[in-house]
């Protein structure tokens, strides 16, 4: 991932220093439980892990010879320890290590995010609460629907990011898993207590069948999470995007002093931050289908998924910690304009309770059709001549005859969505 959208916590997980550090820890510790089982001298394993090492610089000139990092890395860390390097990776594959490794990176990265999430929900959670009864405009199909709250607004994308937190602590667990089962995963050239003991000390789970290679359906469901996750920015990005628009503008991402909109167009304040995080969210969504191919491999392995992992792992992980960052900058820093949510209530005069005049008519006893009928052409009225609703109706003799001005009045200006917005936050706010 290119430097502007990497954030340092995030790179060092997937520096090749932290990578082959993860090598070597998982070779000590599976030398140290081969020492306790009796399978290699005690005092080899003891010189083992005081004398491995090794170097990036070196590891990368090795490895121009034998075409193969892993390699490169065990001839480094053997250079170093001498004799007893013909202890180190005993019954183990490349595949042991390198997936074993991948799951503790991949784990480090949800930490990371799972604690972004948090951060998010905190700033929505605070911002829903400031405009619990901050009247605003509901819109379906874009055209102005009935009222609601921008704290309802807000709270929706709270339940939204508390089920994707939920969701990536599941993705965690399920990417968290050891396989130190040796060739073919047998175990034949390797004790699964090894595998048992590496596992507990990385808090890890072990891999019930590896085939020499962890499932892929684990790494596909994960990266699946990140794409669910992702979408979710968009959704969120979309809709501010939306009501940034100069014809709405009921918010807008906040303007910097010196900040500059456009290179040509001195007024333009743009919601850029909302634009760069939905390409970022189409960018991580573009990394399923990779993943989900992944899942299919030849017999009992191949590498055809190393490749694509040594991409998207890294990429994806630290692309959506770049934008959940973003997210939460954004909504802590959001300008809400109230006065033009006002405005843009009014600008149907009183069109939004249409349901409710409707739902009157038919108490009155007239039908359901009738009533419909009666509404939608008082509302033609308003949308065609610009005229006020309640007069419209007034207009129409039927409608006159059941209902008079002061009960329309008092139809058209109810607050009744207002009514149950405790019952809302009570089901989610209850952490």
């Amino acid at each position: 991932m290119i430097p502007r959208y990497s954030r340092k916590e995030m790179q060092a997980i997937w520096d090749p220093i932290n990578r082959f550090n993860l090598f070597l820890e998982i070779e000590l510790h599976a030398c140290d439980k081969m020492a306790d089982l009796g399978i290699i001298p005690k005092e080899s394993a003891i010189n083992i892990r005081k004398k491995a090492k090794f170097k990036l610089s070196r590891i990368e000139e090795i490895e121009k010879e034998t075409r193969h990092d892993f390699l490169a890395f065990l001839t480094n860390i053997s250079e170093n320890v001498g004799d007893d390097s013909r202890f180190i990776h005993q019954g183990m594959t490349s595949s042991d290590v390198l997936d074993t490794a991948l799951s503790i990176q991949l784990s480090q990265a949800s930490d990371i995010i799972i604690q972004d999430i948090k951060k998010i929900l905190l700033a929505l959670k605070e911002k829903s609460i400031e405009h619990k009864y901050t009247p605003t405009m509901g819109r379906s199909h874009g055209v102005h629907a009935e009222k609601t709250t921008f704290g309802l607004k807000l709270a929706s994308f709270y339940s939204e990011f508390k089920r994707n937190l939920f969701r990536m602590q599941i993705a965690k667990n399920e990417i968290s898993i050891c396989a130190l089962s040796g060739p073919v995963g047998t175990f034949a050239s390797i004790d699964p207590r090894i595998e048992q003991y590496v596992a507990e000390k990385f808090n890890l789970m072990v891999e019930p069948v590896s085939s020499q290679v962890i499932p892929r359906d684990r790494h596909a469901s994960f990266f699946s999470t990140l794409a669910v996750v992702a979408s979710s920015i968009e959704r969120l990005a979309t809709e501010l995007r939306n009501l940034q628009r100069t014809e709405i503008l009921e918010v807008e991402e906040f303007f910097h002093k010196g900040q500059k909109g456009s290179s040509a167009m001195p007024h333009k304040r743009n919601p850029i931050l909302s634009e760069n995080i939905t390409g970022i969210s189409r960018y991580i969504r573009g990394m399923v289908i990779p993943a989900l191919e992944n899942v299919i491999l030849w017999h009992e392995r191949d590498i055809s998924h190393s490749s694509v992992e040594r991409i998207i792992g890294p990429d994806a992980t630290t692309a959506l910690d770049f934008a959940l960052n973003r997210v939460e900058y954004i909504i802590k820093n959001l300008v809400v304009h109230k006065e033009n949510m006002k405005i843009n209530i009014e600008k149907l005069k009183g069109l939004n309770n249409s349901q409710d005049v409707l739902l009157a008519l038919t108490q009155k006893g007239l039908s359901r059709e009738k009533a419909y009928n009666i509404v939608q052409k008082a509302a033609e009225e308003v949308w065609d001549k610009g005229t006020n609703f309640q007069n419209s109706l007034l207009n129409i003799t039927e409608c006159k005859k059941v209902l008079n001005k002061e009960e329309i009045s008092k139809i058209i200006n109810n607050e009744k969505y207002k009514l149950h917005i405790n019952t809302i936050y009570n089901r989610i706010f209850t952490d």
